[in-house]
């Protein structure tokens, strides 16, 4: 009897252990058959997706067929990759024809490109505008304004002249949405002699000067006016940016300038970006933006002991360790007050703006890039190639060296000073100067300017726009891209910026008052890194 009643307790015991182990089973190949059909689930909605992508034209034909994958012609909403603005935004689908990659790499991402229709949201904040004074031609302002849709501007305000104003390139430009072209007109100039800070002390000292002096007061003058547009137009961020200089927005969660500047406490007012040099290591570059990917580095961003350490090696002997300035560009937040400080900088008439400097980010400047660089300053400044008379057109030393050298060597001579000068020819020395860090290598500008090239963006922008412009733009830009040829020498202490005399001897008279009166600032012009000396090493 015992041993019945322990049988009998046993048998529950029994089927209780063949359940579990028939569930356990169960629970396996259930998770076996998941596992299975995962990735045979992921593998058919990839072929679906790569199916319904297939058959997308080839972007780099320039064939109106190509054109059309942006949008169909004779449709109320003819738009094209990077054209929208946030005013006409609204959520829609987009084929996928429309959505073309950027570049396939392990690079940082790239949140606001999503296609090249630049479609996100109206809503996504900061709201940053670029304003800039160019007399470039498409081939430098296209690349440069897209490269800045990319990481996030919206808007920019152009003051153009020259090239940039004929009527060829400004129906372009015209037509991009987001993009306020504004000519250098003799109505431009008049209201610019009654503006405030034509009348201040903070920039009187680059008056009445030609060439580089003269684009420092323009430049100046065209900051003041796109502040006002860009409250006006419910911009947060305002930066000053020339067209041969990108953001490299390096120390952000993604490669956004939007991102950077999200995540900027709200107490700041200022955000200083200090500028690298592009480093060209050939003479025949013909497109910086994707042709070069070295660049020297910053004081802001190096050692001490390693920037003085290797300073004369740094330099070549050239006048400084930058050929052009070393104090970067500013990004201000568009407040009550905000007011240009040349073209380096932003001031506020009510308060010392408080300001912070990036460790990372940094403004790309491709100066003398290209060899044609040094003739091209040359023929914008009727300048005598004397030492004495240069110091009246530039600002920087080799600016100087260079100016004399275009106005009076061979075109073999200039060339050989170029590559003495500019080129980094030295492999050995590069790998030196890459190993401390005072080089360093970039290559997001060529990725994402390569892509939007070879995703027709440009050359759609270009075949779409206007074939005429109204009788006023084009009066406008005649006028305007005659304003930028050189002048003779006599005319220069009129200054451009006021061609009507009658003004100029109460303006003297204001800023002579002014000057007696008050102690301001003076403006912050482009300068120099620092020089090595002894001085220097012991601080």
């Amino acid at each position: 009897m015992p041993g019945h009643h322990h049988h009998h307790r046993s048998t529950p015991l029994l089927s209780s252990a063949t359940s579990a182990s028939s569930s356990s089973q169960s629970f396996l190949s259930k998770l076996l058959l998941l596992l299975t059909l995962l990735p045979l689930s992921l593998a058919a909605l990839a072929f679906v997706l790569q199916w319904r992508g297939g058959g997308v034209s080839d972007p780099t034909i320039a064939t109106s067929g190509a054109y059309s994958r942006w949008a169909p012609r004779g449709s109320h909403h003819e738009v094209f990759p990077g054209m929208e603005t946030f005013s006409t935004l609204s959520p829609k689908s987009h084929s996928s024809s429309d959505c073309i990659n950027l570049v396939r790499s392990s690079s940082p991402s790239l949140p606001y490109h999503g296609d090249w229709k630049f479609g996100f949201e109206a809503n996504l904040r900061p709201k940053i505008c670029i304003t800039t004074s160019t007399s470039a031609g498409l081939e430098q302002i296209l690349p440069w304004m897209f490269y800045h849709k990319v990481i996030g501007v919206t808007t920019f305000f152009l003051f153009v002249e020259g090239q940039a104003a004929s009527p060829n390139v400004s129906k372009v430009l015209e037509s991009i949405p987001g993009v306020k072209v504004i000519y250098r007109t003799r109505e431009l100039e008049e209201q610019q002699a009654k503006s405030r800070i034509w009348n201040e002390t903070w920039l009187s000292s680059f008056f009445y000067k030609p060439c580089n002096y003269e684009l420092f007061v323009k430049q100046s003058l065209n900051m003041e006016m796109a502040i006002v547009m860009a409250r006006d137009a419910g911009m947060e961020w305002i930066l000053h940016l020339d067209t041969d200089e990108l953001i490299h927005p390096a120390g952000a969660r993604e490669y956004s300038l939007r991102q950077l500047l999200l995540d900027v406490p709200s107490n700041v007012d200022m955000v200083i970006f200090p500028n690298y040099e592009s480093s060209v290591e050939r003479d025949d570059i013909k497109d910086p933006f994707t042709e070069v990917s070295m660049f020297k580095k910053n004081y802001d961003h190096l050692p001490k002991e390693t920037y003085f350490g290797m300073y004369k090696e740094s330099t070549r002997g050239n006048p400084n360790y930058f050929l052009t300035y070393g104090n970067g560009k500013a990004v201000a937040r568009i407040q009550d007050h905000l007011r240009p400080n040349g073209a380096h900088r932003w001031h506020n008439y009510m308060k010392t703006p408080n300001e912070i400097k990036l460790d990372e980010a940094a403004v790309l400047h491709y100066t003398y890039a290209k060899f044609s660089d040094l003739t091209s300053r040359r023929d914008r400044c009727g300048c005598k190639p004397t030492k004495e008379d240069v110091k009246r057109c530039f600002m920087l030393e080799f600016d100087r060296a260079a100016f004399i050298i275009a106005s009076t060597a061979t075109e073999e001579e200039m060339l050989n000073w170029y590559r003495e000068h500019v080129v980094w020819g030295d492999k050995d020395l590069r790998l030196k100067l890459l190993r401390k860090g005072i080089l360093t290598r970039i290559y997001a500008p060529t990725a994402i300017i390569q892509g939007l090239r070879e995703s027709g963006v440009f050359s759609s922008v270009i075949a779409n726009a206007p074939s005429t412009i109204s009788k006023e733009k084009f009066l406008a830009s005649i006028d305007s891209s005659n304003s930028s040829r050189v002048v003779p020498l006599a005319s220069h202490a009129s200054r451009k910026i006021d061609r009507n005399r009658e003004h100029q001897p109460s303006v003297r008279k204001v800023l002579e008052i002014e000057a007696s009166a008050a102690h301001e600032e003076a403006a912050v012009p482009p300068l120099s890194p620092p020089a090595w000396t002894m001085t220097a090493l012991e601080q």
